[in-house]
């Protein structure tokens, strides 16, 4: 097991990869042409690289067409990688405070397929709050009266919960350093609000935008002013 562990934290612990990952985090698929880019590095150091991730099940890759596109292997190291940020110190994450990005990755962003940042975590604590969702030691469990909420929103959770991935689980906000939702319900909620018009992806970044229509809605249903 030690030695695994060090197999894998020297995989995620190179700069190019680390910078590979850290693109992958926003959900999408990448070319290897792509990933070299957001890694600055050339097509062919990326493939080396790519190619280690695919060994080691960190990765995996789609042909379409002459193009291949690599995601995640799994959900779980979406997590691990974003969790990650939470090792870094947090007076390194206020020295960018005054940073446009910064602030909009901040406040509300994309943590792989569900809802990070502050906004993320206000609508955790509001579903908490209403007693909607209740929280264990790893995850979230919805309520009686959160299974009808749920679905006056058009989520089944009865549904979700036969998927082959975690339900509800804890997701530490590496901006915030408290608990937002992710899991099967977490990345219901963001495909709800991206549907819904309630929020917009932004180019080339992870932060999220609220539209007018949007902060009404998570008035209404969250009681969450942003």
């Amino acid at each position: 097991m030690e030695k695994q562990f060090q197999q894998v934290a020297s995989l995620i612990g190179d700069p190019a990869r680390a910078k590979m990952l850290w693109a992958l985090l926003d959900g999408k698929a990448y070319t290897a042409t792509e990933l070299a880019m957001n890694a600055d590095i050339s097509p062919q150091n990326a493939s080396m690289h790519l190619n280690k991730l695919l060994q080691a099940d960190l990765l995996r890759v789609e042909t379409q067409g002459r193009h291949r596109y690599f995601t995640f292997s799994r959900q779980d190291v979406a997590y691990a990688i974003e969790a990650l940020a939470n090792l870094i110190p947090y007076s390194k994450h206020e020295k960018n405070a005054d940073n446009e990005t910064t602030s909009a990755i901040k406040y509300c962003r994309t943590c792989y397929d569900h809802l990070a940042g502050k906004v993320g975590v206000l609508i955790t604590d509001s579903l908490l709050k209403q007693k909607l969702i209740i929280k264990n030691e790893t995850d979230f469990d919805v309520t009686a009266k959160g299974i009808k909420w749920f679905a006056e929103i058009k989520i089944n959770t009865d549904e979700l919960k036969f998927q082959r991935r975690a339900f509800a689980k804890t997701c530490l906000d590496w901006s915030e350093r408290r608990h937002h939702i992710s899991g099967a319900l977490g990345a219901a909620l963001l495909d709800k609000m991206l549907a819904a018009d309630w929020l917009r992806r932004t180019k080339n970044s992870r932060a999220m935008v609220i539209t007018s229509k949007g902060q009404k809605a998570l008035y209404e249903w969250f009681k969450v002013e942003v």
